[in-house]
């Protein structure tokens, strides 16, 4: 078996145990994700299965998330899971104040990743430095968040706000609750997190443990077919000649302008791996389905 899996991680589940818990559904020892999620988070998490895994890292790296802020507490993991550092209530806190400030969030931003994280310093993970009482802070990163909106905000002592947002690849959403309580001078932290989109994969195409498992039982599961997740990757047609030298690991020329990876095929139908055009040179980066 192989392609991918659309999975909608439940709360309380980490990545690793999803994959774990799809490895023995299927029976199958080759099943790796892209785009780790924290165990409170919930939604899209990609799975890779069988000779697809060695496709995670071609994947698109967008993702987009639906978020929930709580304002007037600040906690040492910038979530609800951590020990909270300060408890002030701000029922004056208003949606005008927020939406002057928030737009300082889109763009290109500085971001220093959470504590509690699986970001190395020095080879060793955040999280695991700080469970055994040192805090170190992770350097600063710049990220790209596309989008922002404000869909709900609803008042009291710890008012929250819930957002849209669309970003590139390691932006920290728990970072972005966190400053935003900063800059409004109440603290902020996330309260609740679900991913609606990761690399090309969407919420509403998504499967549940539950779900996979009844397909499993009715004999209905299909993965989705490995280059489904790599659309947004150029393509190149070989002819049959050209498709199996291409396949032993020989560079063929290509008469097109483009550089950089691509999706390569034979006649247009039969997905054959990832190439890299450099100087009009199709170059082997991956095969996956050789030509005998």
């Amino acid at each position: 078996m192989q392609g991918f899996l659309n999975l909608n991680k439940p709360n309380d589940w980490t990545s690793h145990d999803c994959v774990a818990r799809v490895r023995r559904l299927l029976r199958l020892k080759r099943v790796g994700h892209a785009g780790t999620l924290d165990p409170a988070a919930t939604g899209v998490l990609p799975i890779a299965l069988g000779k697809a895994t060695r496709l995670l890292q071609y994947l698109p790296s967008d993702k987009a998330y639906k978020a929930t802020v709580r304002f007037g507490i600040r906690t040492n993991t910038d979530d609800l899971e951590g020990e909270v550092i300060t408890s002030q209530p701000c029922p004056d806190l208003n949606l005008t104040a927020i939406e002057t400030e928030i737009h300082q969030f889109i763009g290109k931003i500085n971001q220093i990743p959470p504590s509690y994280s699986a970001i190395q310093v020095e080879g060793k993970r955040l999280y695991d430095l700080a469970r055994q009482g040192e805090i170190v802070q992770a350097p600063v990163r710049t990220v790209e968040v596309f989008k922002i909106e404000i869909l709900d905000w609803r008042d009291g002592d710890f008012p929250e706000l819930d957002l849209a947002i669309a970003c590139g690849a390691g932006t920290y959403i728990r970072a972005i609750a966190r400053d935003l309580g900063a800059i409004l001078n109440t603290g902020g932290t996330l309260s609740a997190l679900t991913r609606t989109e990761s690399s090309g994969f969407k919420l509403q195409d998504s499967l549940t443990l539950t779900d996979l498992e009844t397909q499993l039982q009715t004999g209905i599961f299909q993965p989705i077919i490995p280059d489904a997740a790599l659309q947004k990757l150029p393509s190149v047609n070989l002819p049959g000649t050209f498709a199996k030298k291409w396949c032993q690991g020989q560079q063929v020329p290509m008469n097109l302008d483009v550089l950089g990876i691509v999706r390569v095929y034979e006649n247009e139908t039969r997905f054959l791996g990832i190439g890299q055009i450099q100087d009009h040179i199709l170059i082997p980066q991956m095969v996956f389905e050789p030509i005998s």
